[in-house]
C-alpha cells in the first residue's frame, strides 16, 4: 500500500472511531511498525490527527458527544445467491466433522442450516460465532484468541501460536475478494493474514463465491487453484472462468439462487 493510500485509510478510520490502535493500522496496511509510525508522525505534524497511547485519534475526538451503543460488528443481509451457495456448502458437512469457517458475508449465510448440525466448528468470524451460540446450536463452536476487528468482523491474534495452530479440520469454507487463473485473491491485508492462518489447518478448501468475484482484481495472493477442492458459485459466473477451474482440477458446483 502506497503512502498516500495509507494516509487516506488512517484518516478514514480516525473519522469513524474515537481511537484507532497502531497494531490495527500495521495489520491493515501491511507495512512495518517503523513505517506506520512515520506516517502517523507526518499526519500529526500536519495537524490532521492526534497521537495517543497505543494509537491515534481525530483532532475532534475529545469533542465527540457520547455515542449510542451499537452492535460491534455489522451482520450481512440476505442475498439469494449467497444463501444458496451457503446451503450447498453445509450439505458437504457430515455430523461429527471438524470444519473451519472463515469470516465473510457468504459464510454468514451458513449459520441457519448449521444450527441443527453436530459439528466441531472453528471460525474467526465474530458474527458467525455469536449467531450460532445465540441459536443454541448443537455444534461445538471455537473462536481463536485475539482482537475483534469490527469492520471485517474477524477475530485475529498477533501471535502465531494461538488456538488456530492446534486445530485440525477436514474442510475450510471461505470466500474471497477475487478469483483468477492465478488463484484466490484478497485486497485487505488483515483478511489475507487471517485466512492464511486458516489455510494451514484444513485438508480441503471449499471456496464460496458469487459470480461477480471472478471480475475483481486484488493484489494479495492467498493460494493457487490447486489448493482448492471445490468452488461453489451461482449461474452468473463466467463460463470460461469455470472451465478454467475444471481444467485446473477444481470441482465446480453451480447452484440456483434461493428465492
Amino acid at each position: 500500500m502506497h503512502e498516500q493510500e495509507r494516509a487516506q485509510l488512517i484518516l478514514k478510520l480516525t473519522r469513524e472511531r474515537v481511537v484507532v490502535p497502531v497494531r490495527e493500522l500495521i495489520a491493515r496496511t501491511g507495512v512495518s511498525s517503523a513505517t506506520i509510525r512515520r506516517d502517523l508522525t507526518e499526519l500529526a505534524d500536519a495537524g490532521l490527527i492526534r497521537r495517543v497511547h497505543g494509537g491515534v485519534q481525530s483532532l475532534d475526538a475529545a469533542d465527540f458527544a457520547p455515542r449510542v451503543p451499537q452492535a460491534p460488528v455489522p451482520v450481512p443481509g440476505h442475498d439469494p445467491r449467497k444463501t444458496a451457495i451457503a446451503r450447498a456448502a453445509v450439505d458437504l458437512c457430515e455430523d461429527g466433522e471438524a470444519i473451519i469457517i472463515s469470516a465473510g458475508a457468504t459464510a454468514y449465510q451458513m449459520v441457519e442450516p448449521l444450527i441443527h448440525r453436530r459439528l466441531h466448528i472453528l471460525t474467526n468470524s465474530f458474527p458467525i460465532a455469536s449467531a450460532l451460540l445465540a441459536a443454541s446450536t448443537e455444534s461445538r463452536v471455537v473462536l481463536p484468541g485475539g482482537e475483534v476487528y469490527p469492520e471485517q468482523g474477524i477475530v485475529l491474534s498477533p501471535f502465531e501460536d494461538d488456538a488456530v495452530q492446534h486445530y485440525s479440520a477436514s474442510k475450510l469454507f471461505m470466500s474471497c475478494y477475487g478469483l483468477s487463473p492465478m488463484g484466490v485473491i484478497e485486497a485487505d491485508p488483515l483478511i489475507a493474514r487471517a485466512n492464511l492462518k486458516l489455510l494451514k489447518r484444513a485438508q480441503e478448501v471449499i471456496l464460496m463465491v458469487v459470480g461477480s468475484k471472478f471480475e475483481n482484481r486484488g493484489s494479495i495472493s492467498l493460494c493457487p487453484l490447486d489448493r482448492l477442492r471445490m468452488v461453489i458459485t451461482d449461474p452468473s459466473a463466467p463460463p470460461a472462468a469455470l472451465d478454467g477451474l475444471r481444467a485446473a482440477g477444481v470441482e465446480v458446483r453451480v447452484v440456483q439462487p434461493v428465492g
